[in-house]
């Protein structure tokens, strides 16, 4: 795919996750990525706004300066800010966002061509609440596992910036390690949601989903709920041939 074709995909979805009817992000709050090449990414630049994004917004980075951060036990906050303008193609270009290392590192991953972040009102309720790895780790209905996969990985509230995208890069990891492929959907606590995908649809319909599995937790927890599928129930959608039939027809 040429430059100019992702960019615009790239813009599409981020007008599609911070369209204000979908209530998962406002004002500066998300970012969004696309792979280029294996050297190059775009990502949101900072203060931009997901629903009103231009291509200007968008910063062109190579990968290897951000990706040997991760590396970098001790890093201070300057240091940060120097290394991410630093990883900019072009140097008169805005200020990339400060979680674009874990965009660098989530857009490595095989099969992951795009990622997107975002605040959504119901899946925060979640995650700011006592239920957040509850709700990451159990499933409540076939379509969330379609969608999102068996399970989310789940990061404790980590400080944002470097040391959210080292917790981010450890237990998509271990996520791997245990399933055998990347992980859809990222749950942050106290924070937002990441999702990721080979397509600009595939990263919207994990969002969307997730929100409204979120709705569907809270609202079963106001009638004494939720009641989660069980584990084997979980593995039968996660491996029925007719469903992942439907993952490919659905582009997911």
């Amino acid at each position: 795919m040429d430059r100019a074709s992702l960019l615009q995909q790239l813009l599409s979805l981020s007008h599609d996750l911070g369209a204000e009817h979908r209530r998962l992000a406002i004002l500066g709050e998300g970012n969004t990525s696309a792979r280029l090449d294996g050297e190059r990414f775009l990502v949101k630049a900072s203060g931009s706004s997901l629903g009103t994004l231009g291509g200007d917004d968008l910063v062109e980075c190579r990968f290897e300066p951000l990706l040997a951060m991760l590396e970098c036990d001790q890093l201070g906050d300057e240091a940060i800010e120097e290394a991410l303008f630093g990883a900019r193609v072009d140097p008169q270009a805005k200020k990339p966002s400060v979680e674009t290392v874990f965009h660098a590192w989530l857009l490595t991953l095989p099969g992951v061509s795009f990622v997107g972040h975002a605040h959504a009102i119901a899946v925060n309720q979640i995650l700011c609440s006592p239920r957040a790895r509850e709700f990451a780790e159990r499933k409540l209905f076939p379509d969330e596992i379609v969608c999102c996969g068996p399970a989310s990985v789940f990061i404790p509230y980590t400080d944002p910036g470097l040391r959210l995208s080292q917790a981010i890069r450890r237990e998509c990891t271990a996520y791997q390690e245990r399933w055998g492929k990347p992980p859809r959907v990222i749950l942050l606590e106290n924070h937002g949601i990441i999702t990721l995908g080979s397509s600009p649809h595939a990263v919207l319909a994990a969002m969307l989903m997730a929100e409204k599995s979120a709705t569907i937790f809270v609202g079963a927890a106001a009638l004494g709920g939720p009641k989660f599928l069980e584990p084997a129930e979980v593995d039968r959608i996660t491996n029925r041939i007719d469903e992942h039939y439907r993952q490919k027809a659905l582009k997911l």
